[in-house]
């Protein structure tokens, strides 16, 4: 943090961005790691008290320190999370992006469930969320939804998530009321860093623009705001509809595009390694992660970790922390 702090009071520093943002980003994670160590210190040490305290018959001092040896647990287990992520874009942003699968009505109906989820856990978890884009389903549910996760190391977390998510209930939109399967895909990426250089030529990009649409009310725009960008080499489309201006939609959508190329850019390099490497990983919907079982008993299970909990309506209440740990671990 000092040879940090010396190249920050360095004059010259703030004519120079390219050199001064990795600094501030560094200290940043510094103060981190020390705020961390030094509110275990402080814990431990309140321990310690309570302890000879409670020894010598307060009985109050016994409440204490449960109640401190609980919060000291609960935050080492936090920080041991924190520990695991290392990968390159672990500490930025994510993009959260949900698509409803095989199972129609019902399937939508699940995607949007999933999207409470997530956006539950990105609240209790202090992450900003953003949604950029979504596509309601006639009946019910969505067809597809993009939020952008804001925060230190929402990408970390969140990147176990990626993959076929699967329900087993009784549907509520059966007459019949017969048991059924439905699926939806989730799709983390990170969000696209400045220092990442991709170049997009003009001619590969193909821009559209449309009135954004939504469950009505006075926040749908009555003019043609909302953005479409496909981008023909790679066929991948992207849509941003949140904003009033046009401008700042193509901002946030060419944002958007620049992460899904990087990141198919990466999963491309990635398989080829594994190629070589003798490896085989199923990539997409033929990959699924997870069961979600309502009836004929309660249970949700990660099929690639073996992590499990038998309390489904707690992990729709985003109570997902479990599940992330155990990739983290896994990885």
């Amino acid at each position: 943090m000092k040879e940090i702090e010396e190249q920050i009071n360095d004059p010259n520093i703030w004519n120079d961005q390219a050199r001064a943002q990795p600094l501030f980003a560094r200290q940043s994670e510094c103060r981190t790691v020390i705020n961390t160590c030094q509110e275990l210190d402080r814990g431990l040490e309140d321990i310690l008290v309570y302890s000879e305290m409670a020894e010598e018959g307060d009985e109050s001092a016994l409440k204490e320190l449960n109640s401190e040896y609980e919060k000291i647990l609960s935050f080492l287990e936090k920080t041991e999370t924190e520990s695991l992520l290392s990968g390159p874009y672990d500490k930025g942003g994510a993009i959260l992006s949900v698509h409803s699968g095989a199972g129609g009505t019902d399937a939508q109906d699940w995607a949007e469930m999933l999207l409470r989820m997530y956006l539950r856990w990105c609240q209790k978890s202090s992450f900003k969320t953003e949604t950029v884009d979504i596509s309601y389903g006639e009946e019910a549910g969505i067809k597809s939804c993009t939020v952008m996760v804001n925060g230190n190391s929402a990408y970390g977390y969140l990147k176990g998530e990626n993959g076929i998510h699967r329900l087993v209930r009784l549907s509520p939109f059966d007459s019949a009321h017969r048991r059924h399967t439905s699926f939806a895909q989730i799709e983390i990426i990170p969000q696209y860093d400045d220092e990442i250089d991709i170049e997009i030529d003009p001619k590969d990009l193909r821009i559209e623009t449309y009135r954004s649409s939504g469950a009505g009310g006075q926040h749908v725009n009555k003019t043609d705001s909302a953005v479409r960008l496909i981008h023909i080499p790679s066929g991948i489309i992207v849509q941003c509809q949140n904003e009033r201006s046009q401008h700042s939609n193509k901002l946030t959508a060419m944002k958007i595009l620049k992460s899904r190329l990087f990141e198919k850019e990466r999963v491309e390099k990635e398989k080829k390694l594994n190629e070589l490497r003798g490896e085989h990983k199923d990539i997409g919907w033929g990959s699924q992660l997870r069961s979600y079982v309502f009836h004929p008993y309660s249970l949700v299970k990660d099929h690639l970790t073996g992590f499990e909990t038998g309390n489904i309506q707690a992990v729709m209440n985003g109570e997902i922390d479990g599940f992330i740990k155990a990739f983290l671990v896994k990885r």
